[in-house]
């Protein structure tokens, strides 16, 4: 039986189970998917604390359910960031990036038309965790490309260093962990 850590995440208890990245640390694995009744959870405390907006934008892929839902609770649409161009997009503008949860550089791309429904507004970005804060950054370089003005970056869990940090908001700290 693998490690895992256990911890209160909106009042909901889960385990996480413990993954290696390296010979001296592993992380809390975070799986949102698939955990409806966490998603509806976090969702409704994650807006309790973001400010007023008009659009949610979320990275592909973790993070889709919450955004979804909580973009349900609010009213207010979303826009998944994705990672690969589509047919449908218009006019694609892209940025890259390079997380700790991936093993090659990214590309993130967000559908020009949607951009423009985006420009000008209040926009909140979402993500599951936040832990280097590159595919953060990166999303927000992204939609700063359409003068959008980021009243919050949101995150379920802030994992490591991030818990420091005093520009997001999020639900719970998530340690890192040594080995």
């Amino acid at each position: 039986m693998s490690e895992v850590y256990k911890m209160i995440i909106a009042g909901l208890e889960r385990e996480l189970p413990l993954c290696p990245i390296n010979e001296n640390l592993s992380i809390g694995a975070f799986i949102i998917f698939g955990d409806v009744e966490l998603t509806v959870a976090a969702s409704a405390e994650l807006l309790k604390k973001c400010p007023e907006f008009d659009y949610i934008i979320t990275p592909e892929a973790k993070s889709i359910p919450l955004a979804y839902e909580m973009s349900r609770q609010s009213g207010k649409p979303y826009f998944v960031v994705r990672k690969k161009a589509k047919l449908y997009m218009q006019n694609p503008v892209s940025v890259s990036v390079r997380s700790i949860t991936t093993d090659s550089e990214q590309v993130l791309i967000l559908d020009g038309a949607e951009g423009e429904k985006i420009r000008n507004k209040r926009v909140i970005i979402v993500d599951d965790v936040i832990s280097t804060g590159e595919s953060l950054a990166a999303v927000e370089k992204l939609v700063e490309k359409f003068d959008v003005n980021v009243v919050a970056k949101a995150a379920v869990l802030a994992e490591g260093d991030a818990a420091d940090r005093d520009d997001i908001v999020f639900l719970e700290k998530l340690p890192l962990f040594e080995r």
